[in-house]
């Protein structure tokens, strides 16, 4: 569907999905379906993207919008699942640049002794 989107032209839309000639149909419209829908487009498919509320209404509204790197498992000691999550993440890097953007942050600490 090229025509815009908005929530005046929504239920319009919707209705049209069933005659609509499309190669994917994305159900979810949290940061994972709009991704999928976006790069999806970008290949050159034709694709529709359907929500039940609003988009990014769900866990989506909710997320940091990072990709995990695991580091928080370090306080654990599980260093293997550290490792895991960074070798996904260098996949999801290397396979889609345009959907995972590198963040530099800080990560600020203290030591236990501070905290008592």
């Amino acid at each position: 569907m090229a025509a815009p989107f908005s929530p005046e032209t929504r239920e319009a839309a919707l209705a049209a999905l069933p005659s609509a000639d499309l190669d994917l149909l994305v159900i979810g419209g949290g940061i994972t379906g709009a991704a999928v829908a976006r790069d999806a487009a970008l290949r050159g498919l034709a694709v529709a993207l359907v929500e039940r509320i609003d988009w990014a209404a769900g866990t989506s509204s909710r997320s940091s919008k990072l990709i995990h790197g695991g580091v928080r498992y370090l306080q654990q000691g599980d260093v293997s699942l550290v490792r895991e999550a960074a070798a996904e993440r260098a996949v999801l890097r290397r396979i889609a640049p345009h959907l995972a953007l590198p963040c530099r942050m800080l990560m600020p600490t203290r030591s236990r002794a501070a905290q008592a």
